[in-house]
């Protein structure tokens, strides 16, 4: 009797925990994605980092960040990633390139922008660029973007259509801005075709969830004030970004105040294309009025470090133009000539330092402060902090893991020292945008790498037989 009595009390037990679990279970909220354990760098107003943290995702938004009791005791998902020994942070935003040159990279290097542009791009582009080039660069873009954590780009080039339904496909977030200039290019042979071909662009991709079209007339003197105005009235129909080179070089410059009897910035003020739609690449030759302008009208900045040192372009007023209120985000630019990488992180440790020396100051500009222009400052710049560039409920769920069990990743005294100045693009380890884990540990799973990497040579080779 004691015996079957011991085991009625011992199976009710039992029984009552297995109960109290599966109620425990239901109660739990769904999610699909729970990434928990690592140090969560989140970006927020706070920048709050939360060790031994977690993040809960439903479809391509956040639910909720928090420590990793706080989330695996309110969600259960069927998808978890343990980041035990990882950081956790947004996806890093290039705010400034043209993905599809990752084609020519290394075409011609070591020669002024104009001299690179006018004697060896634009014939080499006006031979070789059809749209299956554009996909196929945009394709091997895509590849080292996610794998050095970039989840968001912003582009200029041709066929911008192609580059969307590529970029979709790989999984991106991107703003892409059909590119126009004041002579023939390899997808419109004038404005009327840019036009016509635009305007179709910009209808196809309204409300999509990962691209946002844009319009890029290239700069002030490749564009017409006609042109500009063109581009203007169209953007604003379509509530579209507009895209623009700005005060990239000392001629630009001096041009402008030639011609214009104004700065590039000024100009641009003055027949009303400044705005809060406008993402501008470089802003280098920019005076206090100019950055007064930029900040009032709510432009966004894109530094571009690397490519403004290769062609000796000059150094950007980053540090004033953050002190006057403007939203400064990350670019590599290129990737030809210009860059030939699109590593976010390299970027990130060559806008400090290029600060530094230029300043001779070496609190000039520090190492969380080029974190942020890589995420949250980034998504400011581009327009979109509402939706990206931090780690907070109903945000995107675009984010990175990278790994810490590297020899350059130890020991670990501050973590944004360690991203700006230790960790490198090949530590980054699974990616996730919008909530589809495009990378995880080292493997793209949007992408046939090894099918990229082969018609990239094929294309390699022909590229170089045109210019014989």
């Amino acid at each position: 009797m004691k015996r079957r009595l011991w085991y009625f009390c011992v199976t009710a037990a039992i029984s009552g925990a297995f109960a109290a679990c599966a109620l425990a279970q239901q109660k739990k909220q769904p999610a699909d994605l729970i990434i928990a354990g690592g140090t969560v760098v989140t970006m927020d107003a706070t920048r709050r980092v939360l060790e031994d943290g977690a993040i809960a995702a439903k479809g391509d938004v956040i639910l909720e960040v928090g420590t990793r009791a706080q989330i695996e005791s309110k969600y259960s998902a069927p998808t978890h990633i343990d980041a035990k020994g990882r950081l956790v942070l947004p996806g890093f935003i290039n705010g400034h390139t043209h993905a599809p040159m990752t084609l020519l990279r290394g075409l011609k290097d070591d020669v002024t922008l104009d001299v690179w542009l006018k004697n060896y791009i634009f014939p080499a582009e006006a031979k070789n660029v059809t749209e299956d080039f554009v996909r196929w660069g945009t394709r091997l873009a895509a590849a080292e973007m996610i794998r050095g954590g970039v989840t968001t780009f912003v582009d200029m080039y041709y066929f911008e259509d192609a580059i969307a339904e590529e970029t979709k496909a790989a999984g991106m977030r991107a703003i892409l801005g059909e590119s126009w200039l004041d002579f023939p290019v390899p997808d419109n042979k004038n404005e009327a075709e840019a036009a016509a071909y635009t305007e179709k662009f910009l209808k196809r991709w309204q409300g999509d969830s990962l691209i946002h079209a844009a319009v890029a007339p290239h700069s002030i003197y490749l564009c017409s004030q006609k042109t500009l105005h063109d581009v203007q009235t169209l953007a604003q129909k379509y509530h579209a970004p507009i895209l623009i080179h700005v005060a990239e070089i000392k001629k630009e410059l001096e041009d402008s105040l030639a011609q214009n009897h104004a700065t590039p910035v000024q100009y641009m003020n003055r027949i009303g294309l400044l705005g809060p739609d406008v993402i501008a690449a470089h802003c280098i030759w920019v005076d206090e009025t100019d950055r007064k302008l930029l900040a009032e009208k709510g432009v966004g900045c894109v530094h571009n470090p690397s490519s403004n040192m290769m062609l000796a372009s000059g150094v950007a007023p980053v540090i004033e133009e953050r002190a006057a209120g403007v939203a400064v985000g990350l670019g590599t630019d290129g990737p030809s000539g210009s860059n030939n990488d699109l590593d976010l992180m390299e970027e990130m440790d060559l806008a400090a330092k290029l600060q530094k020396i230029s300043k001779m100051d070496p609190r000039a500009l520090g190492a969380k402060a080029v974190v942020e222009m890589a995420t949250i400052e980034g998504a400011k710049a581009v327009h979109l902090e509402k939706e990206i560039g931090s780690l907070e409920a109903g945000k995107k769920a675009d984010l990175i893991l990278i790994n810490l069990d590297v020899p350059n990743a130890v020991p670990m005294y501050d973590v944004y020292s360690q991203l700006a100045y230790a960790l490198k693009a090949s530590d980054v380890e699974t990616v996730i945008i919008g909530g589809r884990i495009a990378m995880r540990d080292h493997n793209l799973l949007t992408l046939r790498e090894n099918e990229i990497l082969a018609k990239a040579r094929e294309y390699g080779r022909n590229v170089q037989a045109s210019l014989k």
